[in-house]
């Protein structure tokens, strides 16, 4: 979500029932889907064997209970409640997980496509690649991954054509390769590293402080932090951070995250010794993210309560500790993001009185500043802008593909970057006064290139290119525009292989998001590019309530109009089967996170339109995600499960609670991790066991539960290449794409 997987233990029988076909909205219903299985006729009995023969799948037994709650005048059955439980510390969970988890494995290891797939994706994945540098002082700090290690290697140069020395790998750190380097910022004059590491896949960080020039660890160390930033102090005496109260006995993985406090950690001093800056008791709900300004006198703190970006600005003195805390922006009502500063004068990204966003300044000087507009709102969707080389580099999406202006400090545009095509690009930081920046481009058939960009002479040159085990000029990448139920128009990538037979139409992986004002842009994945070698078509939709053409399109596709991204992904799938570019019987679909919740949303509205779905770390009980850890924020996009109109609105649409008994769904290979406090694994858990209750003849329904793995970021390569392969077969399976070895 946007802002900013097991011990092998056997669950008795005893504690168990056999699963029976059940909706999970009605009990009275209950009775009745009981009643239809005991008056079935041997007929039918006899085609039940059939289809169980073919599938040869047993599903574990799981226990269910009695569970109703009424719900505004609603009874909601909830019979999978204990598989909300955490895995670590429940048994009968664990041991659900387990036997889930062989059963998955058993049919997935006899897919012809897995062996061949997870062949390709290694060979794909080995190459060497690079991350954007960030230079401090004379020093170049950038990752690299030689090809198959797990984790990317930080590195450093002391020039900008020098050699690189190894600062901290962290691919020793761990037998599993689960443990890694996640956010790092050297100091201003690049003599100390502050980084932080991510063990297992789970948000909460560890901070530690490295010495870069002896590459020594010093003795610093903060704990429970999660969804901060990081900043040095300018004078390099320490930084600060923001964390949240240590959870509670078992609560590590599940509890609410509240009462997020902003701390300044002095070098050389223990954690319990840190500062308070800012903190919010009477707003346990409130964020707060901080950022020293550019000339170190000021710390800007964005506070936020979800996902929406509605900020309160706060400035807090950092040459008067006794000064009060300044709010400068308040209200919670639009986005301002801080750019930068010049003196008193303060740059910020905005939406106010701009849906597409615009910059402004602010003079902090005034006892009441008022914004002026530096670059005025585009037909283009401002995605950021940074403040280096003297100048204001702004960084649009146009139809979803990204263009990047030159503008000086007056909003005047002094020259458009020119792209390799289409694409997205990233990057472009650094120090007001350093006329070099660094960015990177990436599209669909191109890895991610790094370029170094000369702000004054307005030239772009390759720093680091990759070399891949494919030909970028073999495959095509196409934008269309189609039209959704109530007309509007939908724009979606299709890439395929050049010269591919369109005779009959090829299977086809459409993916989409929908939600959070997250914008899909081009970019490369080396196992998505071995389903499109092989013969398939990835399609990708950006559906409303992403961020691709401003506010408007992220309102259109949240709360009460969630149901539009529903149809904007339905009607993808029609228009991709209509043109003949999906073969009839061929069009799979994937999503993670809100994106699970869209393929868990659709396959049960739209069954006979899906062929295979693959819905990842999904939400899937939409009156119970802002319960647990992160799923507080989310009701900026998805409402309130308390309050009747909007649980009346989650209801039509949950997936674990719109599951029928009388639909054969198509099949479904949900992944979901046990490190996952992003969105926590029951909802995957309630979801399958649903599914597999209300439909246990019909085609597989299958949860591949990773461990050691969290919701996305920090897994291991070896880790990416099992699940994907494993994704990618039954995909292959179910939509015909013949995959053999090379």
């Amino acid at each position: 979500m946007r802002n900013h997987v097991l011990v092998a233990l056997i669950l008795p029988l005893a504690a168990c029932t056999t699963v029976k076909p059940a909706p999970i909205v009605n009990a009275e219903a209950y009775a009745r889907a009981e009643e239809d299985v005991n008056r079935a006729t041997a007929d039918s009995l006899a085609a039940v064997d059939a289809v169980l023969a073919r599938q040869k799948i047993s599903y574990p037994q799981t226990r269910r209970v009695g569970l109703v709650e009424p719900q505004f005048g609603v009874p909601v059955a909830d019979p999978y409640r204990w598989l909300e439980n955490d895995v670590r510390t429940d048994p009968e969970v664990r041991a659900w997980v387990d036997a889930q988890n062989a059963v998955s494995s058993s049919f997935l290891a006899t897919l012809p496509a897995r062996a061949p797939f997870k062949a390709r994706m290694t060979d794909l994945y080995n190459y060497e690649r690079f991350g954007i540098p960030v230079k401090k002082g004379a020093h170049y700090f950038y990752t690299r991954n030689d090809g198959l290690q797990n984790q990317p290697v930080l590195y450093v140069r002391d020039s900008l054509s020098g050699p690189g020395r190894v600062l901290i790998d962290p691919n020793g750190w761990s037998a599993d390769g689960a443990t890694a380097l996640a956010e790092w910022v050297p100091s201003e004059d690049g003599t100390k590293l502050l980084y932080s590491i991510q063990d297992g896949g789970t948000d909460w960080r560890t901070v530690r402080v490295l010495d870069a020039g002896t590459g020594k660890l010093l003795p610093d160390e903060v704990k429970w932090v999660k969804f901060s930033n990081l900043d040095w102090a300018k004078d390099g005496s320490g930084f600060y951070y923001s964390r949240f109260p240590e959870p509670k006995a078992g609560g590590t993985f599940q509890s609410l995250n509240e009462d997020q406090a902003v701390y300044f950690h002095k070098m050389g001093t223990a954690q319990a010794a840190d500062r308070l800056v800012l903190a919010t008791p009477k707003r346990a709900d409130l964020n707060h993210v901080a950022q020293v300004s550019d000339d170190g006198g000021w710390l800007v703190v964005t506070s936020s309560s979800g996902t929406d970006e509605r900020f309160e600005i706060t400035l807090v003195n950092l040459k008067n500790r006794a000064a009060k805390p300044r709010v400068l922006v308040p209200g919670f009502e639009n986005n301002y993001t801080f750019i930068g500063n010049r003196g008193s004068t303060f740059f910020f990204v905005t939406n106010d009185s701009a849906p597409k966003l615009q910059v402004v300044s602010l003079d902090i000087a005034r006892a009441k500043p008022v914004a002026h507009t530096v670059i005025a709102e585009d037909q283009a969707t401002l995605e950021g802008a940074s403040m280096v080389g003297g100048a204001l580099i702004a960084t649009y999406l146009a139809d979803a593909k990204s263009e990047v202006r030159v503008h000086g400090l007056d909003g005047a545009l002094q020259r458009t970057i020119a792209l390799p095509g289409i694409g997205s690009a990233s990057g472009f930081g650094g120090e007001f006064d350093d006329p070099e920046t660094f960015f990177a481009f990436t599209s669909f058939n191109r890895p991610t290139t790094i370029y170094r960009y000369d702000v004054k002479g307005g030239q772009a040159s390759e720093w680091a290119a990759p070399k891949v085990a494919f030909n970028p000029d073999d495959y095509s990448v196409e934008k269309r525009f189609y039209a959704s139920k109530d007309g509007t128009r939908i724009p979606m990538f299709i890439v395929m292989k050049k010269g591919l037979d369109r005779s009959g139409g090829s299977p086809t992986v459409l993916y989409g998001y929908g939600g959070f004002n997250v914008s899909l842009t081009p970019d490369y994945s080396p196992t998505r590019m071995a389903w499109i070698e092989a013969g398939g078509v990835y399609a990708m939709a950006n559906l409303r309530g992403g961020g691709e053409y401003g506010k408007a399109w992220h309102d259109a596709g949240r709360l009460a109009n969630k149901q539009n991204v529903f149809d904007d992904f339905i009607a993808a799938g029609e228009y991709l089967k209509a043109q003949g570019i999906t073969s009839p019987k061929g069009l799979a679909i994937d999503g993670g996170s809100n994106g699970g919740l869209l393929v868990g949303a659709v396959v049960n509205q739209r069954p006979d339109l899906f062929d295979a779905a693959h819905p990842a770390v999904g939400v899937m009980d939409m009156l119970r995600f802002d319960r647990f850890t992160a799923g507080r924020y989310w009701v900026d996009d998805y409402g309130y499960p308390n309050k009747a109109a909007d649980f009346k609105t989650l209801l039509t649409y949950s997936p674990y609670h719109n599951i029928k008994p009388s639909v054969h769904y198509p099949p479904v290979l949900a992944t979901s991790a046990d490190t996952d406090d992003r969105v926590v694994p029951g909802h995957s858990f309630k979801y399958m066991a649903a599914l597999q209750a209300a439909d246990p003849d019909g085609e597989p329904h299958l949860i591949r539960i990773e461990t050691r793995a969290g919701h996305g970021s920090g897994k291991p390569t070896t880790k990416i290449i099992e699940e994907s392969a494993d994704v990618y077969a039954f995909l292959a399976k179910f939509t015909g794409l013949a995959v053999g070895p090379r």
